[in-house]
């Protein structure tokens, strides 16, 4: 029987068959750690909390009492959640991890820690947390997200279980925005595709016009790019789009979380704070400050996921492979630099967006991946009239 903590998780019913069981049987006690792996968009995170909910919940994960709500805020008191911006997790992140997992709980049952990217512990600070593992406290769950199980030391691995998640479909992404946010199913098909399957981004395209006008105009700079004045002009322009991007997601995010710890503790709007709960409604906005680097990041990786659609666009008109444009838009422009340019090439840029995903990942200024990419996007062809 599904239950509502899970109904956001989308294309992954045997995940979450299994975490269902898990929790269901979680009076007979649950495995100590885990570690959830997937490709970016696939939702490793929204897992985790929802599992995290549904430990905590008394209903098994109801999504309306006070703990899921708590829980899916990310506010409750025995749910820690580690998010960095940064290259990697210190090793006094995870040392104050550890001494957190000691702690005894205080309104749930359980205490669970999550992760996110935990692929990027060194291993210093992994074998930190690998100690903790080999000895773990009774009531604790560790919840480890990262891309891949090849991304930690296999001493972690061995120690953990492991759930793969994949990417939905378009099918399924367009299936939810129409049944979850009543999205025309055009708009909603259209959606997913332009999103390459991400939820996030595609439910964003579908519900924002804002959004999809913020992508019509990173197309627009990308292919203006002919010259080296023309490709920094255009990095410029594409981390303003990024920022203008990161602070709407902020904005809407910030709030959704206010309002949803606010119901938690049944609080209105406008009623003034209770003494008692302003540490962690300030806790909350702390952790949306530290969010703010890193969504600026999740903006610049969105150009490139558009920059990514553009170029298999134009690499499939090469290796003629007659698939539905994601651009189709702007099929004249992409014909003209399928016509004048190389499949070699077209793989070439494609090359040059992961390397610049790579980059930013290892804290390489914004600007200057972008103008680093946008030089390899130099194009000097022209549409005949």
């Amino acid at each position: 029987m599904s239950h509502p903590v899970w109904d956001e998780l989308l294309g992954q019913p045997e995940a979450i068959e299994q975490l269902q069981r898990v929790v269901e049987s979680k009076k007979q006690g649950v495995h100590h750690a885990w570690l959830f792996t997937g490709p970016a968009g696939s939702g490793r995170s929204n897992l985790a909390r929802s599992f995290a909910a549904a430990l905590q919940c008394p209903e098994d994960g109801c999504g309306q009492c006070q703990q899921c709500r708590l829980a899916m805020a990310d506010s409750h008191p025995d749910v820690t959640l580690l998010v960095t911006d940064r290259v990697t997790i210190s090793i006094d992140e995870v040392r104050e991890l550890v001494g957190r997992a000691s702690m005894a709980t205080t309104v749930g049952e359980w205490r669970v820690i999550v992760i996110e990217d935990a692929d990027r512990m060194t291993e210093r600070t992994s074998n930190v947390l690998l100690k903790e593992l080999e000895e773990p406290a009774e009531k604790v769950v560790w919840i480890l997200c990262a891309p891949s199980v090849s991304d930690l030391l296999p001493t972690i691995r061995s120690r953990t279980r492991n759930l793969n998640l994949r990417l939905p479909s378009v099918d399924e992404v367009a299936a939810l925005l129409v049944q979850r946010d009543a999205v025309d199913p055009i708009l909603a098909r259209r959606s997913a595709l332009l999103a390459q399957n991400h939820v996030g981004m595609a439910r964003r395209l579908a519900l924002s016009s804002e959004a999809r006008a913020r992508r019509s105009e990173t197309l627009r700079v990308l292919m203006a790019i002919t010259n080296l004045s023309s490709a920094m002009v255009a990095a410029e322009k594409l981390l303003g789009v990024a920022k203008r991007d990161a602070e709407a997601v902020s904005a809407e995010k910030d709030a959704e979380e206010r309002a949803a710890l606010l119901a938690a503790f049944g609080i209105a709007q406008d009623e003034k704070m209770p003494p008692n709960l302003r540490s962690q409604f300030k806790e909350l906005e702390e952790n949306q400050k530290r969010r703010a680097t890193r969504t600026l990041r999740d903006g610049v990786d969105r150009i490139f996921t558009d920059a990514e659609s553009v170029y298999r666009d134009i690499l499939a008109m090469q290796l003629g492979a007659g698939q539905t444009l994601v651009n189709e838009e702007i099929a004249a422009d992409l014909f003209a630099r399928a016509e004048q340019t190389s499949a070699s090439d077209t793989i070439a840029v494609l090359d040059a967006i992961t390397q610049s995903r790579t980059r930013l990942s290892s804290n390489v200024r914004d600007l200057l991946v972008l103008e680093a990419l946008c030089t390899k996007l130099i194009f000097r062809g022209h549409v005949e009239g």
